[in-house]
């Protein structure tokens, strides 16, 4: 029955590309596991301790990184060049900044949390689609 109804959605271009899910979905479960080693690691970095709570953080989570990181790393370019990268770094605390003022599940008491919270879910991301592309292209 969901596949009939798949193909129906498809057909009449609710579904227009297979990739675009893809975009979507593979994140959002890196950005889960990614967020639940934050929690796990920082302390003033939490999250509503239910499973509904870390899905829908990790839900908005993964719509700002698709739709309005590109915005802020296009505004924040010269500064990212002028930091050789590291730029990046502020690119991605303003991101969790903005997903603490979105949802009420999350809760990031400080600046310092807010730093190591964000260089974890960085480098659990990294790892996670390194290890991904690593796997596809064999």
């Amino acid at each position: 029955m969901w596949i009939s109804l798949f193909r129906l959605a498809a057909k009449i271009g609710i579904i227009c590309d297979m990739r675009f899910l893809a975009r979507l979905v593979f994140p959002f479960f890196s950005n889960l596991t990614a967020m639940a080693a934050a929690v796990y690691f920082v302390r003033g970095f939490e999250i509503a301790p239910t499973l509904r709570s870390f899905v829908i953080v990790a839900a908005i989570f993964t719509v700002i990184n698709v739709f309005v990181r590109p915005i802020i790393k296009l505004i924040l370019s010269p500064l990212i060049i002028l930091t050789l990268g590291l730029g990046i770094i502020a690119v991605n605390a303003a991101i969790l900044y903005l997903l603490d003022f979105f949802s009420t599940d999350i809760n990031i008491s400080g600046l310092v949390p807010l730093i190591y919270a964000t260089l974890i879910i960085s480098v659990a991301n990294f790892i996670i689609h390194f290890s991904a592309k690593k796997l596809y292209k064999e």
